[in-house]
């Protein structure tokens, strides 16, 4: 009991520090919501470009047309495979693909409100068939697209929600 008492009181100053969570049901976090599910994300190049889109317009809730669109979603894509575990007959084992995003968020009028850089990495395995090497590489890269393309939201709603609360 004494104990529950101790939390209790030292949660108490967090209610003024200015601390408030990014996800919720505040004004504020509506508004959030609202702006990224009005970005449209430009197509991006390539099977894993195609991933990476349909994750960040499924992640912002938009339609994903641009008429509808009040922001621009401008990403570039890079992937760069290497080898990193190689047998003594110099037969490459695994591989780490590195991916590397850039993105670019414009208004309207084409104006640039913010803009990061994420990266991640996928590894595979190399086996016998290399059917099934190359399911695993395609299914690495997925997750990593996946995984930078949360990133890439949480940056964007963290800089709707910092703006909001500059304008408060």
């Amino acid at each position: 009991m004494r104990m529950l008492a101790l939390i209790c009181l030292l949660a108490v100053p967090l209610g003024g520090c200015g601390f408030h969570p990014l996800y919720g049901d505040s004004g504020a976090t509506a508004a959030t919501a609202d702006k990224l599910a009005r970005i449209y994300v430009e197509p991006i190049p390539a099977k894993l470009g195609y991933e990476l889109r349909n994750t960040l317009i499924d992640l912002f809730d938009s339609s994903g047309e641009l008429a509808h669109a009040s922001y621009r979603l401008r990403v570039v894509l890079n992937t760069k495979s290497q080898g990193v575990a190689i047998q003594n007959d110099a037969a490459i084992t695994r591989y780490n693909d590195t991916l590397s995003v850039g993105y670019e968020l414009v208004d309207r009028k084409g104006t640039l409100i913010t803009k990061g850089v994420e990266s991640g990495i996928s590894a595979y395995n190399v086996v016998a068939s290399p059917y099934a090497t190359l399911v695993a590489q395609e299914d690495a890269d997925k997750h990593a697209a996946q995984d930078i393309a949360y990133r890439i939201r949480t940056d964007l709603a963290v800089y709707f929600a910092q703006a909001a609360g500059d304008k408060q």
